[in-house]
């Protein structure tokens, strides 16, 4: 989990982002340290920088003005949207498969858009929605809870952000030789056939996740389990696999275009980043969406840097805020803090990576994806609260 690399570091940033006001307004109540263990933490840890001072107003601030307030009647435009899509695929299948097979694909990449808007969500409707992931796109709602949360909190930060774990198909820096793959030679050509297994790999790790919440009873694995079932009950009966499965890998390739290069060609770290805000504007770079469909095809996800720093607001705001938090890395005087280019150009850049690194030597002593780098908390006990109760043992 997510938290566990937060032992002993402060996670108010994160808890934030995660959390409705109502949640966090439970955490008094939670098991206290005791008063030795509280000054150690608050003498090990560094000061709060002034970019994180200042971003606490300014969440303050939008919390009051209300923009976290989701506007049902866009909400229900959309998936309105979508179950026209679905409705035309279903309605093509035989006369047409190609338009079927591209009409369902865009209802799998928008199911994960809007679902994922629903499982960050805090509000009333994303209750009532949460499982729309799950039902419409096959992805359950427990599994990106567990994968997508770390990826929020510990973005970009190497050896433990799942999402830059893409190899042994695809690397972001030069590994050791040990963890090389001869397909890295050839990653800026063939990545287009690796993007488009992702929506196939996370229908099976949902499969795999729910199961295995089941048989530990979490919270909500039953409505998991059930919703999934739904979901492959109507697309069996609905769609025949030369229509289905073409689908999978058509939007996996779509989200894929959308996903990947708004992180990895940022800045990557070795280490665990203290000042979460900053860490996110360094991390992050948005897509400048160049006409109505793209603005749309991709769901939100343009506006990344929004997204990271506000992980539960309705994505609908996310324009509006844009100029808030440009007039926000000036006042705080972060250098490069809004980063944004062209839907187009930032796909190219992306690929350029992929070319990059795969010229590259391997490296001697470079960090694996899984596993290395800032370990934390969870695998070497290196917190400042993990290392005070080993001296007291």
């Amino acid at each position: 989990h997510w938290i566990d690399w937060y032992d002993g570091r402060d996670a108010t940033e994160v808890m934030d982002a995660f959390h409705s006001d109502r949640a966090r307004k439970m955490l008094p109540r939670l098991p206290k340290s005791k008063p030795d263990t509280a000054d150690m933490l608050e003498n090990s840890v560094p000061k709060d920088t002034n970019v994180q001072i200042e971003f606490r107003k300014l969440r303050d601030k939008l919390e009051a003005d209300g923009w976290w307030k989701r506007d049902i009647k866009r909400e229900v435009r959309l998936v309105g949207i979508w179950t026209s899509l679905v409705i035309g695929a279903a309605l093509t299948t035989k006369s047409i498969p190609a338009l079927s097979i591209w009409l369902l694909s865009l209802s799998f990449t928008q199911a994960g858009w809007l679902g994922h808007d629903y499982i960050h969500g805090i509000d009333k409707w994303t209750d009532k929605f949460r499982m729309f992931a799950t039902v419409c796109g096959g992805l359950g709602a427990t599994w990106w809870s567990d994968k997508h949360n770390k990826h929020h909190a510990l973005t970009n930060e190497m050896g433990v952000d799942e999402d830059l774990a893409t190899d042994p198909f695809l690397f972001t820096w030069a590994p050791s030789p040990e963890n090389d793959s001869p397909m890295r030679k050839i990653q800026h050509y063939i990545f287009w056939m690796i993007f488009s297994a992702l929506f196939a790999l996370w229908r099976v790790d949902t499969v795999q996740v729910i199961i295995q919440a089941v048989k530990e009873k979490r919270p909500k694995a039953k409505k998991d389990f059930y919703a999934i079932g739904i979901h492959y009950a109507v697309l069996f009966a609905l769609f025949p696999i030369k229509v289905w499965l073409p689908s999978v890998f058509v939007s996996g390739l779509l989200s894929a275009l959308i996903v990947t290069p708004t992180h990895q060609d940022e800045e990557m770290f070795d280490e665990f980043q203290m000042d979460w805000v900053t860490a996110q504007f360094r991390s992050t770079r948005n897509a400048v969406t160049t006409n109505p469909f793209s603005e749309w095809l991709w769901g939100g996800m343009q506006y990344q840097l929004e997204h990271h720093l506000f992980p539960t607001m309705p994505r609908s705001n996310y324009p509006k805020l844009k100029p808030i938090l440009q007039k926000f890395c000036d006042d705080v005087g972060l250098e490069d803090g809004y980063r944004e280019t062209n839907e187009f150009k930032i796909l190219y850049d992306n690929w350029k990576i992929y070319k990059k690194v795969a010229k590259m030597d391997a490296v001697e002593g470079a960090l694996c994806s899984r596993g290395d780098g800032q370990l934390g908390a969870i695998d070497m006990s290196a917190s400042p609260a993990a290392m005070a109760a080993r001296k007291k043992a």
